[in-house]
């Protein structure tokens, strides 16, 4: 009898935790296991149109001459995908007034990625002076790969943003659909589809549920909307299950991905650079991977700053080739497909040039 009462104690206790916790509890860093993470293993073959080439003004020749003599003058370069994949002469997100870094260490992207986004954070600061800035939580680690504890952020095309919160601060205890500030929110969500090339955006449904109802409440046009907000595949907006806390963007970045595409036959060219990023699989030990890609063990410990032999299952690693791969996976040609765009302006908007425009 004293034992279920002990056992009865314990779980009201329990429940009584549960109770005092927020709807969700995690945070901007926890691990992103969704599918649509896996751009990988999600990647179709795609034929780009004819003279379509997002690197044009640099001829094969010129490529290659430049990546063996100063690669730098390249710029940016993402190699591979978002989940498997590094980045080439990253750039930082510098500081800004209208966004704060929360991990300047891991706020390294491709360019057209540092650009969008000071374009997104700036343009919600013009309408919002007075907010708190925009929160930039982590993009990539500075040469990408894996960024523990995320499947993706590997090539320097997403970013993680956290949301608003009403009075910028956050109560225990509540959800955080009804935390978040919609006015803001829906703006930061809209200069993001109309003044960027995103790929997608991940968040959770019932934060979408409150910024799809504030944005019709706001008179946005509704068949806009509805793209938006579809849920269907290839939709901008996905539904995430551990993103209630921030929206996860993934930017086109044509140029960086162009040129990553373009180079990776050549990083042979450059011993420090021909890496292949890989995934370890159950049973897979470094003498195996040293076989399978002709690399050395020393130089995989020394390359992934290991002290021992040790592997995990999933575990991401560089792997430093002595020639180049034939068999790496090459993402297919970059195609950056048109903006979504409303097929009316909202209805604020039209009020808003009709008040202006009488005498």
């Amino acid at each position: 009898m004293r034992h279920l009462l002990v056992a009865i104690l314990l779980f009201a206790g329990a429940a009584r935790a549960q109770e005092m916790q927020p709807d969700d509890s995690v945070s901007d860093t926890d691990s992103d296991t969704d599918s649509d993470e896996a751009e990988a293993e999600s990647a179709e073959p795609v034929a780009a149109p004819p003279g379509v080439r997002y690197s044009s003004d640099v001829s094969d020749d010129e490529l290659r001459r430049r990546w063996e003599e100063d690669p730098e003058s390249l710029g940016s370069v993402s190699v591979g995908f978002a989940d498997q994949g590094r980045l080439i002469n990253a750039l930082q997100m510098p500081e800004g007034e209208a966004w704060v870094r929360q991990r300047p260490d891991l706020s390294w992207g491709a360019q057209e990625t540092i650009e969008s986004l000071a374009t997104v954070f700036r343009a919600v600061r013009e309408q919002f002076p007075d907010s708190s800035p925009a929160r930039l939580s982590q993009i990539s680690a500075r040469e990408g790969g894996h960024l523990k504890p995320h499947r993706s952020h590997q090539s320097g095309r997403d970013a993680d943003i956290g949301l608003f919160y009403k009075k910028d601060s956050l109560s225990r205890g509540r959800s955080r659909e009804r935390l978040i500030d919609p006015e803001r929110n829906w703006a930061l969500l809209r200069e993001l589809i109309l003044e960027t090339d995103v790929q997608v955006i991940l968040i959770d449904r019932k934060i979408q549920h409150v910024l799809r109802a504030h944005a019709l409440a706001a008179g946005e046009d509704r068949a806009w909307i509805d793209r938006i907000f579809s849920g269907k595949h290839g939709a901008i907006l996905q539904h995430a299950r551990r993103h209630r806390d921030h929206f996860h963007v993934r930017f086109f970045a044509p140029r960086s991905q162009e040129l990553g595409r373009r180079i990776q036959p050549l990083l042979a060219l450059r011993p420090e650079q021909n890496l292949v990023a890989h995934k370890v699989k159950h049973g897979q030990t470094l003498g195996h991977l040293a076989r399978v890609y002709g690399a050395n063990i020393a130089a995989i410990r020394k390359v992934n700053h290991m002290r021992g032999s040790f592997l995990r299952i999933g575990q991401q690693l560089f792997i430093p080739l002595r020639k180049p791969c034939t068999h790496c996976p090459l993402p297919p040609p970059v195609l950056v497909r048109p903006r979504c765009l409303p097929s009316e302006p909202a209805a604020a908007v039209v009020s808003l040039s009709l008040a202006s425009a009488a005498p």
